[in-house]
C-alpha cells in the first residue's frame, strides 16, 4: 500500500443524514477552515447552498476549503428529515463510508473521519455489522498493512487526559466474557502499544491492563478469569518487551494519580473503557480505530437525533477527531 501524501485532504463521511452529522460538519469547517483541509462525501442538499462547493475529486478540496465546505456528491439519493433515521438512506450512508475508505487506500485522502451512524436504521436495511469498527475492518481486510504494522481492528477512545481500549466491544456482557481470551488481550495490547508509538509519538508505551471482575478477582474469590486469562496475557506482554501491568482493579485505574502511570488502559469490557473516557472528556474525546491500513477517527458520540437540526449540537468531538486524524496521518507519512 502506498502512503497517502501529507498534502492529501481528509475524507469525512456523511453519517446518518437525519442526525447531527451535517450540522457539526459545517461547524467543524467553520472552526478549521484556515488551518486544515477536508472534504465530505455526502448529499449536498443537507447543507446550506451558499456554504458549500461541489467537487468531483478529492484533489479539488484544497482550493475550495478556505471559502466553502467541499462536498463530493453521493451517487445514491438521500431523503432525510432532522431527527429521523430512515433505513431508506442506508445505501447512501454505507456508500459514503466505502468511498472514503477507497480514497484513503488509493492515497487520494490522507485519512478518514466518520460521522456518527444510526446502527438500528442500517441493520433494519440489512447491514451485517454491529458497528463502524467491524465494517471498516471488512472494507480493508484485503488491503496490505504498512511494513511491520499489526492488523486490528482495535477501538480506542482518546481524550486529552486518558486513552482507553476495550478488548471486547459490541457484545453483551455474557458474550464478552465467553469470548475473552489470553490471545485476544495480547493481540489487542500489542496493536495498542504499536499505535501509541507510531501514531501518537509515545517513545516507550506503558499499558495498564484491567481486571474483569471486581477487585481483579480478589485472588480467585470473585472469579477465576483474572488469574486464568488476564494474568497470563500480562506475563506474555512483559516477555515480549512491552511495559504492561495488571490485572488491575478497574475501579482504581482512572483517578488522576493512576493515569500518570500509563499511556493507555486496556479494559476487558466496552463500558469499563468508555465510561471513564467519556466522563473525563465527554465533548472532545475521539474514537480511533487502530490496526487498519488507513487512519480513521470519529467523534465519540452518536447521531443525537433528539437535537438534530435544532442548532444545539456541539462540534468539539468532531473537531478533535479531524485534528487527531491529521496528526496521525502526518506521522504515517514520515
Amino acid at each position: 500500500m502506498s502512503k497517502s501524501p501529507a498534502s492529501a485532504p481528509l475524507a469525512l463521511t456523511m453519517g446518518e443524514p437525519g442526525g447531527c452529522g451535517p450540522e457539526i460538519t459545517l461547524a467543524a469547517w467553520e472552526t478549521l477552515r484556515k488551518t486544515g483541509v477536508f472534504f465530505v462525501i455526502a448529499d449536498p442538499s443537507l447543507f446550506p447552498a451558499d456554504k458549500i462547493a461541489k467537487i468531483s475529486s478529492p484533489g479539488e478540496a484544497s482550493s475550495a476549503f478556505a471559502e466553502k465546505l467541499p462536498i463530493l456528491p453521493l451517487e445514491k439519493p438521500v431523503s432525510a428529515a432532522p431527527g429521523t433515521a430512515s433505513p431508506a438512506n442506508a445505501g447512501a450512508v454505507t456508500e459514503s463510508i466505502e468511498r472514503a475508505i477507497a480514497f484513503a487506500l488509493a492515497g487520494e485522502a490522507s485519512g478518514v473521519v466518520t460521522n456518527p451512524i444510526q446502527k438500528s436504521a442500517l441493520i433494519a436495511a440489512g447491514f451485517k455489522f454491529p458497528g463502524h469498527t467491524e465494517f471498516l475492518a471488512d472494507l480493508t481486510k484485503n488491503a496490505p498493512m504498512a511494513a511491520g504494522r499489526l492488523r486490528g481492528p482495535v477501538m480506542m477512545l482518546a481524550g486529552p487526559d486518558l486513552k482507553t481500549v476495550p478488548v471486547t466491544i459490541h457484545q453483551s456482557v455474557i458474550d464478552a466474557v465467553r469470548t475473552l481470551s489470553t490471545d485476544m488481550i495480547v493481540q489487542t495490547a500489542m496493536i495498542t502499544a504499536q499505535a501509541l508509538s507510531e501514531d501518537f509519538g509515545v517513545a516507550s508505551p506503558r499499558l495498564a491492563i484491567s481486571g474483569l471482575n471486581p477487585h481483579a478477582g480478589e485472588a480467585g474469590a470473585l472469579g477465576s478469569e483474572d488469574e486464568e486469562i488476564i494474568a497470563p496475557a500480562v506475563a506474555a506482554l512483559i516477555a515480549a518487551g512491552i511495559d504492561a501491568r495488571g490485572p488491575l482493579p478497574a475501579d482504581t485505574m482512572f483517578h488522576a494519580e493512576a493515569r500518570e502511570t500509563y499511556d493507555a488502559a486496556l479494559c476487558m469490557l466496552h463500558d469499563q473503557a468508555l465510561i471513564p473516557a467519556k466522563t473525563l472528556a465527554f465533548h472532545d474525546a475521539v474514537n480511533v480505530t487502530l490496526g487498519l491500513p488507513v487512519t480513521r477517527t470519529s467523534p465519540d458520540h452518536g447521531t443525537a437525533l433528539d437535537i438534530a437540526g435544532k442548532g444545539g449540537a456541539r462540534a468539539d468531538s468532531l473537531v478533535a477527531a479531524i485534528r487527531m486524524a491529521a496528526e496521525m496521518a502526518a506521522r504515517r507519512t514520515l
